[in-house]
């Protein structure tokens, strides 16, 4: 009985192995964000909110999807990253409960760290496109955000997630 239950691990182990490796090679700079995220940030005036974001393989392996919710799903977005061989870069769309998305492309600085840059369309806020540095170390990743609000660049906004047992939500 041992010895079936020592092989049914090592298949199981084997396996695992496989579909983690099985990443398309220009999108293995995220393998280390792979799984459930939180972050806690404050929104001013005394507003604290908690992003829980997901990240997935998805499309045989072609595409990275994250997907995160704000508050228990007060606010949300869903993204494919996927390498455009036309362009030969990684690009990207994040869709959004509010009823906007943006389109956008990474460049990977080290295996730690990516910048994206987001041009944003239907943002009612004044939102016209966004900058976000991503840098992963420590079992941990922060990100860097800053916004072109109303032709002005916000000061850039810093977050860190960490791993968490929390679920995406979506209302």
């Amino acid at each position: 009985m041992n010895y079936i239950n020592g092989l049914l691990l090592g298949l199981l182990l084997c396996t695992h192995s496989v579909l983690a490796a099985s990443i398309a090679k220009e999108l293995k700079v995220f393998e280390p964000y792979l799984g459930t995220w939180q972050a806690s940030f404050s929104m001013g005036e005394g507003q604290t909110v908690t992003d829980v974001s997901r990240w997935e393989r998805a499309l045989n392996g072609t595409a990275i999807r994250t997907l995160h919710s704000i508050n228990d799903g007060a606010y949300g977005g869903e993204s494919l990253l996927f390498w455009d061989k036309a362009q030969q870069r990684i690009v990207f769309y994040y869709f959004t409960t509010a009823g906007f998305y943006t389109s956008g492309k990474i460049d990977v600085v080290s295996q730690q760290e990516f910048v994206a840059y987001e041009a944003v369309e239907g943002n009612q806020d004044g939102i016209t496109k966004v900058k976000s540095t991503s840098r992963f170390t420590e079992g941990a990743f922060t990100v860097s955000t800053q916004y072109l609000k109303n032709g002005q660049w916000t000061e850039p906004e810093v977050r860190t997630y960490r791993p968490s047992t929390k679920q995406v939500k979506f209302k």
